[in-house]
């Protein structure tokens, strides 16, 4: 073999060595964690529909096995003040906002990384004044004061053989996914707590309803015996009774109006607003439709549906590209640098013949001794790593939770539901009864109290159960991932990637 050709195959084998290691990467290569081998939320079986009870909000649900989340599930309850205010926080919310901030932040953090795979180019320009002595004023040519003139361009590159600015720009990228996924999560939470706010507002309006209605009755048995205790029919005993019973219904509506009141300013914060500047439409649960069709995603999507989940991975994503870096810090790094500039006496003979000057060079740093640090480095990014992994189990372990305990909410809540019902129904005959055998003197003031403070007692009970079949239902629809993406925002909220720039 001449020496020309041994000289080409040196070449060659050298051009084939430098590709290899440019398309490497240090570290670990990630790999999306794959759905939990799971076929149900629960041991028993999920039952076809709830029961139905004859009742407002006491239609039967049926579960949908594998049916999608709608986008916008808060359509479903068929009340348009829901809607409207649902629509309004997610344009008008701080904490959309400040996640939307996070999210470009990390997008622009992407591009900076992203910027290291190039090479790099600095211009500089300056100007020097000095003075010379003996033979370096001679040389200078205009006494012992001179200025010197100099421009330039730099480049540099440094070699990403063992992938560190690889691993970096896929570190930064998957903190792009997980900011995303969080920003989506905070879309879905705010619907969410709007939602379950309002059916709150609207049981406690139902509930300081029922109590005042109480309060009248008892009121008017209150002036009944007064009048009957003037002409000496009843006792004194009968009259305190009566306002005992009085007194002690109306202590319980500061508590509810106080609820309400806070509800209300819970409202206004969720909306982007100030509780003294909000004008809220009152609610009441008969406006709400309870959904008849709850759609139950099945156990192998739901990790690719919970935005928690996908924030997650994209950061155990971002846990895995960190070892790459670490691991590739180890290893030599190879830096290419270019420069081309002028020196002159004179701006005007800047580049001109014999005021140039240019060098190439090569660097090649090795870490020999750095305290143990680089190591340690590698150790701390693996341990979170595995604190990545395990965050990433708990979440997914969480969401399963979320469903399984909103799908007993739903079917336990139709039982309860049924229950109150048919309490509230006796509890009404019962009173009906105490009172004609109280007029027929067959029953005592305190029968009828009693009968009284039982139909109140299950008439706020109904109301109750009647609130929690819709907030259970909103919950399951948040449990399951919510339907909701970011592309079914209204264009007011909708936000887009940042470009990137060039500097």
């Amino acid at each position: 073999m001449t020496p020309k050709n041994a000289e080409a195959r040196r070449g060659v084998l050298g051009g084939v060595l430098f590709a290899a290691l440019a398309g490497c990467a240090a570290g670990p290569d990630f790999r999306a964690p794959a759905a939990p081998a799971v076929d149900g939320y629960r041991k028993d079986p999920l039952p076809a529909a709830t029961v139905e009870t004859k009742a407002p909000t006491g239609d039967a649900q049926r579960f949908v096995s594998g049916a999608d989340v709608p986008a916008q599930w808060w359509t479903t309850f068929a009340n348009a003040e829901l809607t409207r205010r649902i629509t309004q926080a997610l344009a008008h919310s701080p904490s959309v906002a400040s996640a939307q901030a996070a999210l470009r932040q990390a997008q622009e953090n992407a591009n900076v990384a992203r910027g290291a795979l190039l090479p790099s180019v600095d211009a500089s320009a300056g100007a020097t004044r000095g003075n010379a002595n003996g033979q370096g004023a001679a040389a200078a040519g205009s006494g012992s004061v001179y200025t010197l003139y100099n421009a330039g361009a730099r480049v540099n590159y440094t070699l990403d053989l063992f992938g560190a600015v690889r691993r970096g720009v896929e570190a930064e990228s998957a903190a792009v996914d997980t900011q995303r996924f969080q920003l989506e999560g905070t879309y879905q939470t705010l619907a969410a707590n709007v939602a379950t706010a309002s059916f709150r507002e609207a049981s406690l309006r139902g509930q300081i309803r029922a109590t005042e209605e109480i309060i009248d009755v008892y009121n008017k048995e209150l002036k009944l015996v007064e009048a009957q205790n003037q002409i000496g029919a009843k006792s004194l005993a009968d009259v305190l009774v009566i306002r005992t019973q009085v007194a002690t219904a109306a202590a319980t509506l500061p508590p509810l109006r106080a609820q309400l009141a806070q509800t209300q300013t819970q409202l206004a914060v969720y909306l982007g607003e100030f509780p003294s500047q909000s004008e809220l439409a009152a609610l009441d649960l008969d406006a709400f439709g309870l959904p008849r069709e709850v759609p139950v995603s099945l156990p192998s999507t739901l990790t690719r549906q919970r935005p928690d989940v996908r924030a997650a991975e994209a950061t155990l994503h971002q846990a895995t590209a960190k070892v790459g870096v670490a691991t590739a810090n180890l290893f030599p790094q190879i830096t290419l640098s270019g420069s081309l500039g002028s020196s002159a006496l004179h701006s005007g003979d800047l580049f001109s013949g014999g005021t140039k000057a240019w060098s190439i060079g090569a660097n090649l740093l090795q870490p020999i001794f750095h305290g143990g640090s680089l190591r340690a480095q590698k150790r701390a990014a693996e341990a979170g790593l595995d604190k990545a992994a395990a965050d990433y189990q708990q979440t997914v372990l969480g969401a399963f939770q979320n469903v399984a305990d909103a799908l007993r909410a739903l079917e336990l809540d139709a039982e309860s539901l049924k229950a109150q019902a048919l309490a509230e129904q006796s509890a009404a005959r019962s009173l009906d009864l105490v009172r004609i055998q109280y007029h027929n003197g067959s029953a005592s003031y305190l029968q009828e109290l009693d009968a009284t403070r039982q139909y109140q007692q299950t008439r706020l009970g109904l109301i109750q159960a009647r609130a929690a079949r819709l907030a259970d239902t909103a919950a399951l629809y948040t449990a399951l991932g919510g339907g909701w993406k970011e592309d079914s925002a209204p264009a007011a909220i909708a936000t887009t990637d940042a470009s990137p720039q060039s500097k």
